[in-house]
């Protein structure tokens, strides 16, 4: 049994603001310590219920956020950028479940904490196929090319309603904060939500939970903030304006979908 874990740290317990999300803030270094306090009881659970490998993927922000000497020494780390797949680098068919860790949710978002989809100063929307998504869809739906799925998924009260919904009720999760304002919470103790998540990780094991999968061909419909941002993403080839904000792009393949919106939002930014 291989157990996949991207994390993410705008939906650790703890984190509210921007500011503990960005290095060279002051407390930038204790939401490192919660977030790799978060991975620690997902691999935990893992192991309980019999898992034989676990790779934690560092998915926020430059992707060097999890403090490799407190993880878990059972586990190994995908770390650093750039990389191809981003927050599921490491991913292939060998895996038998992913665990979306300290996930938030996606751009617009009314009553959640940090709402965005993969970068607040580009993005205002995302869809797959005419359905809304945020990055709990987006990597999804790479988990699903590899017949892989989320069996797991950890985050404030807004992204668990939408993994709820666009994952049906096989998928384990865990509500770790309930926002009261974008950068304010209702906080579950740090010591409660690392039992939950480990208790949570050994249920998903072995769970009957289906992979996330798309109809062929994938089409991408990205909004972007501005026009100019636009501009810039409709230099990929294959695109196709739709107004001054949104890009879209259809393909068969949607690893290829994935990669191309990954370099939109690099452009646009």
């Amino acid at each position: 049994m291989k157990v996949f874990i991207s994390i993410d740290m705008e939906g650790i317990s703890g984190v509210v603001s921007a500011e503990q999300c960005t290095p060279g803030n002051a407390d930038y270094e204790r939401a490192r310590i919660l977030m790799t306090q978060e991975a620690n009881a997902a691999i935990l659970g893992a192991r309980a219920a019999g898992a034989t490998e676990v790779v934690v993927d560092d998915s926020h922000g430059s992707m060097r956020n999890l403090l490799i000497e407190q993880l878990d020494t059972w586990a190994d780390l995908v770390y650093g950028s750039p990389r191809p797949f981003g927050m599921m680098d490491g991913l292939d068919d060998s895996f038998d479940v992913v665990f979306l860790v300290g996930y938030h949710a996606r751009a617009g978002t009314p009553n959640a904490i940090l709402d965005h989809t993969y970068s607040s100063q580009s993005v205002s929307h995302v869809e797959l196929n005419g359905r809304p998504v945020g990055e709990i869809g987006l990597n999804a739906a790479l988990a699903g090319v590899h017949g892989v799925p989320v069996g797991l998924v950890t985050g404030d009260h807004a992204a668990i309603t939408e993994a709820a919904a666009l994952l049906g009720p096989t998928v384990q999760t865990v509500t770790v904060k309930r926002a009261v304002g974008n950068q304010a919470a209702l906080c579950l103790h740090p010591e409660e939500v690392q039992s939950l998540i480990r208790q949570a990780a050994e249920h998903a094991i072995g769970a009957e939970a289906p992979p996330f999968r798309l109809e062929t061909p994938v089409v991408l419909r990205v909004q972007f903030k501005s026009s100019l941002m636009a501009d810039y993403a409709s230099l990929i080839p294959g695109t196709r304006r739709l107004d001054g904000y949104t890009i879209e792009y259809p393909h068969d393949d949607y690893l290829a979908i994935y990669k191309a919106f990954r370099a939109m939002v690099k452009l646009a930014s």
